[in-house]
């Protein structure tokens, strides 16, 4: 641990296997079991932090600087974190940046999430990496009373993300308009003034930056809510259609959301795009097979080889399921593999405007090289208007 010799830890984690580690706590007092991953993008802890993908996942960062930039409303990706918690090498220093209106630290207590910060995040990572992403429980007491026979019971007993589908508690309630633009000096965040397509984006996690590059490509965006049906998507009239990010086995949340790609798919021609979980559950739909990850892919900086291309790209990812190339039937062509270690990372339909992706082109954290899906998208909801 990286602190004072003689300073009681006011935090623990507890993996399932028994190992501990403590720590000082920060952000909100209490207790919270979760799966445990690991990030290793050098910013954007705020966006990882509010990702409605990491529901149900502690989130191990192993840049060491957490922080120290504080945090501010424009750069959530939600409306409140979404992580359960988070685990640092250093407490969170005093914030310096001209965008920062608050400290990491109160932001996490006013949300209700818990940190443990002095932990030596190396060993964690190796020991995830080696193990497989463990279930854990995180407690922080500022009085240093913990019951760790408790602790590693409720890691025990935390049923796991396979089989569970945690869209449906990210999604949301009712459907809204979306014409926010990506951020750019010194303006901040436009409004899209003359969208040129209509698309109905589906929220089963969705990041707010992914739908302002939607709206910065030239789309006039309707979210709908995780639990839509074909109808309720088709009765928008849209030009394209898009699968968002979001938590959880894409197989469980497949169950009512493979239905609805299948029959969008069989009666129009619509371009459709997906990202992450859409990814994921369009490859469902169309036939082949998704499966849990040892340790995932969570980060900002994981190259991406376009296949059709040669191109390589630095993306940012966040996904503990992937899909099974193998399992992809004649007329899917895998476009994209991950070249950490050869896993799917983007999938498109032979002769129709459908496709989708494992990585996160909005970059938010992360480098900008895949963009141009957005643009790609948008090109097709033209070209499919001009052939009309």
């Amino acid at each position: 641990m990286a602190q004072n010799a003689t300073s009681k830890p006011t935090a623990c984690l507890a993996l399932a296997d028994g190992t501990l580690f403590y720590g000082m706590g920060f952000g909100a007092t209490g207790q919270t079991v979760a799966e445990l991953c690991f990030n290793t993008a050098m910013t954007g802890y705020q966006e990882i932090m509010t990702d409605p993908s990491y529901a149900g996942q502690i989130v191990t960062f192993t840049f060491p600087h957490i922080g120290n930039v504080g945090v501010n409303p424009e750069d959530d990706e939600t409306g409140d974190p979404v992580a359960a918690g988070m685990v640092v090498k250093w407490d969170p220093t005093e914030p310096s940046n001209w965008r920062s209106t608050d400290e990491l630290k109160t932001w996490l207590a006013s949300r209700g999430r818990i940190a443990i910060g002095g932990v030596d995040t190396r060993r964690l990572t190796r020991a995830i990496r080696q193990q497989g992403a463990p279930h854990v429980a995180l407690a922080h007491d500022p009085d240093g009373n913990f019951d760790i026979e408790a602790l590693v019971a409720a890691a025990r007993a935390f049923a796991g993300l396979e089989g569970m589908d945690l869209a449906k508690e990210v999604t949301c309630a009712q459907s809204y308009r979306w014409d926010e633009m990506r951020w750019a000096w010194p303006d901040g965040y436009a409004r899209q003034q003359a969208p040129a397509h209509k698309v109905v984006a589906l929220d089963f996690g969705a990041k707010r930056n992914i739908l302002r590059c939607l709206a910065s490509a030239g789309c006039d965006v309707t979210v709908l809510p995780a639990t839509a049906t074909a109808a309720e998507v088709l009765a928008h009239n849209p030009d394209g259609v898009f699968l968002s990010n979001g938590p959880g086995d894409p197989a469980a949340t497949g169950e009512y959301a493979v239905p609805m790609i299948k029959e969008v798919l069989d009666t129009t021609n619509l371009p459709v795009f997906g990202i992450c979980l859409g990814h994921q559950m369009l490859a469902l739909a169309l036939g082949g097979q998704t499966v849990k990850m040892n340790h995932g892919h969570h980060g900002a900086n994981h190259p991406v080889k376009d296949l059709e291309t040669g191109k390589v790209e630095i993306t940012s990812m966040n996904h503990g399921f992937a899909v099974d190339a193998q399992s992809l039937p004649d007329g899917v062509v895998e476009t994209h593999r991950s070249l950490f270690d050869g896993s799917n990372c983007g999938i498109r339909i032979a002769d129709r405007p459908v496709y989708s992706v494992q990585h996160h082109p909005e970059a938010s954290p992360g480098p900008q090289d895949s963009f141009y899906l957005f643009e790609r998208f948008a090109d097709a909801m033209a070209d499919r208007k001009a052939r009309a």
